[in-house]
């Protein structure tokens, strides 16, 4: 199909690719060993690896297609798109390898360079404006840096061997529960002995870390802008690096706690190289279709447009199952939510089998979210003014994640700071990508998808719901800026998808519309996600989990809190 065959003028959201209800040829039964509530990719995760320990399993999906918040969706006729999360970078590789992911499909596009930020300002003597191109390679790295700032560009490398330090250091807490307190601390000794073997992952952290564990203190706990400016000097460095430390976070660059963000973004492997970030052929659907089909070999059943309406609790307090929306009741002996904490304990569980308090406590945990993704269709590439490529031929900048309005940090601050007053960034900062630029699955040919994953924006504006006019109001403001850097975009969209907060959460079940199912701030994470007496996958109802990214260690596509929170179920049925 020639881009010409791309349908001009605006599309609104076209009918969604549909799925059969029944993933797999097996009939729903009435009894299992386990359900899992939600097909999103920890769900999956956990239903492969409890039928590998001899569960019998079913996953209960809402909607009519797999991956929760990792899906693949043909938004516009010939367009597929990584509907909401977009790249792979985090999933843990020993979940990779074990489950044999690339034998059940999964196909990944690793990108080269990795971060593209073009400047808005007039070029000397007729040259492009300057821009910031990052990759694998370190000469042509420090040779970018220099542009800006020959001193940072001599401290880059140790700052890079400083990061990968310090991530490489808490890979251990990563596959592992959280240390357990309650059992350390309470009960005969023959069980707290068994619940001190808990504490191996954070010994391991700790002998890793070694004399770096004042610089670890220090960047879990500081603003990464304090961090940064330890370092470098030059704004657009700075301002990219930053990026990470608040993408999908209602947070700034001077907030406390923006430093772990950083770190939970740097420390992902792809294809055994460390820190890579790939695109999934076929979109990030092509990751769960290959997890499901994994978990299937295994003979987990999979069913879509199976919506969950509530856990069942027995007299004793016990979870047995759950009930349908259309009435349907399964029997289980434990269920594994992949739902939000929100979700799981205020709308699938009784009330009535919870305590006030609990409940309390859920109500408190906090989904604030500064995210509006935008999908887009177009009939040609982007053409920067900081990389000009007329012929329409992608340069290597297209497959980065192409930074706009990240210039300085003073920015993307000042984004932060319209979000937190209820209104939507008038300069909001923008992460491109195009997949389609190394996986031609995605588009027709010589057209493109385009997501612009876009901060800050409230859930209510000003107190109120979103109109369409606002919607709409909003994603202008982010073509026109996109307009600057690349003149020609706008008249090069065919259709876009615009999700707001409230949007992500409808759609896919993102409460607050946040994509770490919580704020990953440091009073929700390890022993305090998604509460302080709840982070080893337990609920207060015997026999029901969480293995969401709700769940310790959070947030992004990594699979650990599926395949921990499965182990857990796996012991106590041991157990029963």
């Amino acid at each position: 199909m020639a881009a010409a065959a791309c349908n001009k003028g605006r599309w609104a959201v076209g009918p969604l690719a549909r799925a059969n209800s029944t993933y797999t040829n097996n009939a729903l039964k009435p009894r299992y060993d386990a359900l899992v509530i939600g097909g999103g990719h920890n769900g999956l995760v956990a239903a492969a690896y409890l039928q590998k320990g001899g569960v019998k399993t079913a996953v209960l999906e809402r909607r009519h297609v797999l991956g929760g918040a990792a899906v693949s969706e043909e938004i516009f006729p010939g367009f597929h798109f990584s509907r909401c999360s977009y790249l792979l970078s985090l999933f843990r590789p020993h979940i990779y390898k074990n489950l044999e992911l690339k034998k059940h499909g999964l196909n990944v596009y690793m990108r080269d360079p990795h971060a593209f930020t073009p400047m808005l300002e007039e070029g000397v003597q007729g040259a492009p404006p300057r821009s910031l191109t990052l990759g694998s390679d370190l000469a042509m790295n420090l040779k970018e840096i220099s542009k800006f700032s020959q001193k940072d560009a001599k401290v880059y490398k140790d700052f890079i061997l400083y990061l990968e330090k310090l991530s490489d250091s808490i890979q251990p807490l990563l596959d592992a529960p959280p240390v357990n307190i309650p059992g350390l601390t309470a009960g005969p000794l023959r069980k707290r002995l068994a619940a001190s073997k808990t504490l191996l992952p954070v010994i391991k952290c700790g002998l890793k870390l070694g004399k770096n564990i004042p610089d670890f203190y220090n960047i879990v706990t500081a603003p990464i802008l304090k961090i940064l400016n330890q370092w470098f000097e030059s704004e657009p460095l700075k301002a990219t690096l930053a990026t990470d430390a608040v993408i999908g976070a209602m947070t700034s660059p001077s907030n406390p706690g923006s430093g772990y963000v950083l770190l939970h973004h740097v420390m992902g492997e792809l294809e055994d190289e460390k820190g890579a970030w790939g695109y999934v052929e076929g979109g990030m659907g092509g990751l769960s279709k290959a997890i499901a089909n994994a978990a299937m070999s295994h003979g987990v059943d999979i069913f879509t447009e199976k919506e969950v309406d509530q856990v069942l609790v027995d007299s004793n307090g016990a979870a047995k199952g759950v009930v349908l929306k259309d009435g349907t009741e399964i029997f289980s002996k434990v269920v594994l939510s992949n739902a939000t904490p929100y979700v799981t304990f205020k709308k699938l569980t009784p009330q009535s089998a919870l305590t006030p308090e609990f409940i309390k406590a859920v109500d408190q945990i906090d989904y604030t979210s500064p995210v509006t993704k935008i999908n887009v269709a177009v009939d040609k590439l982007p053409n920067f003014l900081a990389a000009p490529t007329p012929d329409n031929k992608p340069g290597p900048h297209h497959q980065c994640s192409i930074h706009l309005n990240c210039e300085s940090v003073e920015v993307l601050e000042a984004a932060y700071i319209e979000g937190m007053n209820g209104r939507p960034s008038s300069r909001p900062m923008l992460e491109m990508t195009i997949p389609s630029v190394l996986d031609p699955t995605l588009a027709p040919s010589g057209c493109h998808v385009v997501s612009l994953f876009t901060q800050f924006t409230p859930y209510y504006i000003e107190g109120r719901d979103w109109t369409d006019q606002e919607k709409e109001a909003y994603a202008d403001t982010v073509f026109d800026w996109v307009e600057k850097y690349a003149p020609g975009f706008k008249s090069s969209v065919v259709g876009r998808d615009i999700l707001t907060p409230p949007d992500l959460e409808r759609i896919f079940g993102l409460t607050g519309g946040n994509i770490f199912h919580g704020s990953m701030s440091l009073d929700q994470l390890y022993l305090s996600r998604p509460l302080p007496f709840v982070s080893d996958y337990r609920s207060p109802i015997k026999g029901l989990y969480l293995c969401g990214s709700g769940a310790h260690p959070g947030g992004g596509v990594m699979g650990s809190a599926g395949w921990n929170a499965a182990l857990t179920a796996m012991g106590d049925l041991k157990s029963y």
